[in-house]
């Protein structure tokens, strides 16, 4: 498994929406859950499958009308990385509203 080297907002939304979803999912899913599009959330999955941090396969219900769907689940290594990696990020977003209240800044004041 390769590490990310870069890390979005869109590929944690991802990351997370794959961490609470109770088994494979599939990307409309996805897309809904996390309120981005194709073209941000099938890039996102492609990465990470070709990383090694989820794999895909072609759901087999034979009784469901429609296309089929193509599942992404995680693998295991893929999984503790992704749990890392979410758990990082928002614990660095619930302090970063403490750093930046005192940060200085160079606009002027409007009353």
């Amino acid at each position: 498994m390769e590490p990310l080297l870069r890390v979005t907002a869109p590929t944690l939304d991802v990351l997370a929406a794959l961490l609470a979803a109770e088994g494979p999912t599939w990307g409309l899913l996805l897309m809904k859950t996390i309120g981005r599009p194709s073209g941000t959330v099938y890039p996102i999955l492609e990465r990470l499958e070709r990383q090694g941090w989820i794999t895909s396969s072609w759901d087999d219900d034979a009784e469901r009308s429609g296309p089929r769907r193509r599942l992404y689940a995680f693998t295991a290594e893929g999984q503790q990385a992704a749990t890392d990696l979410v758990e990082a990020r928002r614990a660095a977003a619930a302090e970063a509203p403490a750093r930046t209240a005192l940060r200085p800044t160079t606009r002027p004041a409007t009353s």
